[in-house]
């Protein structure tokens, strides 16, 4: 089962899909607009959005560019022309695929099923930091949102020494064979100023500070996924 967002001004057409996806097997709530459409966000992020292009209150594609920067969930765009120029923009901008109108709701359920798979089967490269998540594939850090944390390449470095290390002691030797920093001496603490600046910055995107605690003489331990 799959959380649904439908985006169509058609209220015909979306108590339609509404009806079959939901025969489905998915949870479908329904926006009209890009206004109820953020209200929905705000509620609770889906796994997909279904998006019309054309809405009374923003272009559909730009709408599309946005939800991509902000999220990470998937962008089923629906059509009603055949200009092959907006379905290649669409999907220049991060749509995940299109539709175009009238379609058979055989082929949308279709097109769905295999977007979330896709999807799931990159998140197998996710590993949890916290409540956060580090995409292994990328090498970046998102908040539970699925807004990107934005870090140095030595700060995702070091969150991925501890993130696939949980509950291992690390000496200051292997995090710095780990994520190695230019000029690093193995003896000196500068280790420690890394991972303090990195806490810090990390605290004010309201991840747990103590999340990676200090052990006095031995080094620092991850204490895994909260």
């Amino acid at each position: 089962m799959a959380d649904l967002i439908i985006v169509d001004d058609d209220r015909a057409l979306c108590g339609m899909l509404e009806d079959f996806l939901t025969l489905e097997g998915h949870m479908v709530r329904c926006a009209t607009d890009a206004r109820v459409l953020s209200t929905m966000l705000d509620e609770r992020l889906p796994d997909l959005v279904v998006l019309d292009l054309s809405l009374p209150d923003e272009d559909g594609l730009s709408i599309t560019r946005r939800l991509r920067r902000g999220y990470d969930f998937g962008i089923m765009m629906v059509t009603g022309t055949a200009d092959l120029t907006e379905k290649v923009v669409g999907l220049e901008i991060g749509a995940d695929d299109y539709v175009t109108k009238p379609f058979s709701l055989l082929e949308l359920g279709a097109r769905i099923q295999a977007i979330l798979r896709r999807r799931r089967a990159d998140k197998s490269t996710l590993v949890p930091f916290g409540a956060f998540w580090l995409d292994l594939k990328c090498w970046k850090l998102f908040e539970p949102s699925g807004r990107e944390v934005n870090l140095f390449p030595t700060e995702i470095d070091l969150i991925a020494a501890f993130a696939t290390n949980p509950g291992k002691m690390l000496s200051r030797d292997e995090i710095l064979r780990l994520a190695p920093a230019h000029g690093t001496d193995p003896l000196d603490r500068s280790i420690d100023t890394r991972i303090t600046r990195l806490r810090r910055k990390l605290e004010s995107h309201g991840l747990d500070g103590d999340l990676v605690r200090t052990s006095r003489g031995n080094g620092y331990i991850y204490l895994g996924p909260s």
